[in-house]
């Protein structure tokens, strides 16, 4: 569950109209949850998988299939908002993601416009516009800021990244005078699955890696004190290896942040809600892991850049899926 003493969010990070109206409402009313995310990955699978959007399917016969994408992903962002918004209106967060074409990624004026359009379509305050964390996403995120759009900014692997990302949200604040909600969201366990192989063959503790990466991330975003700026724990779900399901919101609980996780991990979760607050870990800590790692012939930045770009690649796939599935 979310504890607001310490300012820690959990949200799911899931969209299907089905669990809007039954799954959602259970999960907000229960205070287990105060917010919600999507990306095209979960849409593809929502739109794709689900009979919920027969119907109107059907009645967008005439449009093209990004123009029927965003009528089903839109309806389901208003309606996710909509049993988000008591949470919002108490300054409980609230917010629901969506994320603008991932095609658009290398194009900021593009992204910008996109992010402006959906906001405004779909027309609830408490809707945040995903950006990838490109060079032209860095961008497209202080625009939209400035204009008084809360944004997440998705696809972090790397502190480089998230400083990009904190220097935009900073100044737009500096030089817009609006100050709105903005999280950083940090891919966490792809990061252990891309190493952990490399980290056992060298005698290095495993399941490690992704946790200190998003928690040396942490540290540098916390120092800068950016107002109404918090790291968002994303890629939290265990897949394929021993780890406990809950493993990656309780190794990374802490003060002032987010974790969107999936229903399967949040359910367990809830089943054995941590108390103490895991980070911020030590960096002496965090750089003694690193060097061990590096002098073990293990490329760190390597291995989080090819996240980046498979990362962009993967939902780039996801939404040429969606659309080649509604021409």
């Amino acid at each position: 569950m979310y504890d607001k003493s310490i300012n820690f969010s959990l949200w799911v990070d899931f969209i299907e109209r089905d669990f809007i109206s039954n799954g959602l409402v259970e999960l907000t009313k229960s205070k287990i949850v105060n917010g919600a995310t999507s990306n095209p990955a979960i849409f593809k699978n929502a739109i794709l998988n689900s009979h919920s959007y027969k119907n109107q399917l059907e009645s967008l016969s005439s449009l093209s299939a990004k123009e029927k994408y965003e009528s089903l992903a839109i309806d389901d962002i208003k309606l996710a908002a909509d049993v988000l918004r008591p949470l919002y209106d108490e300054g409980n967060d609230g917010y629901v993601s969506i994320e603008v074409d991932p095609f658009l990624c290398d194009d900021a004026k593009a992204t910008t416009e996109e992010g402006l359009r959906l906001y405004k379509e779909i027309n609830r305050p408490n809707v945040m516009i995903k950006v990838p964390a490109t060079e032209a996403g860095y961008t497209a995120m202080e625009a939209l800021a400035s204009d008084g759009i809360a944004v997440n900014a998705t696809l972090i692997f790397t502190p480089l990244q998230a400083k990009k990302c904190a220097d935009a949200f900073q100044s737009a604040q500096k030089n817009s005078k609006k100050v709105v909600d903005t999280v950083l969201s940090v891919f966490v366990s792809r990061l252990d699955r891309l190493l952990d192989s490399k980290c056992a063959e060298k005698n290095i503790e495993t399941g490690k890696l992704g946790i200190y990466n998003a928690a040396n991330i942490y540290n540098q975003i916390e120092a800068r004190k950016i107002k109404n700026l918090r790291v968002l724990f994303a890629s939290t779900g265990v897949k394929g290896n021993d780890l406990k399901q809950s493993y990656y919101i309780e190794e990374l609980l802490a003060p002032n942040s987010v974790n969107t996780a999936p229903i399967k991990t949040i359910e367990a979760y809830v089943k054995d809600i941590p108390t103490v607050s895991k980070l911020p870990l030590e960096q002496k800590k965090i750089d003694k892991l690193f060097a061990r790692v590096t002098a073990a012939g293990i490329d760190i930045d390597e291995a989080l850049e090819s996240l980046l770009n498979d990362g962009l690649s993967s939902f780039k796939d996801a939404f040429k899926e969606i659309l080649d599935a509604l021409k």
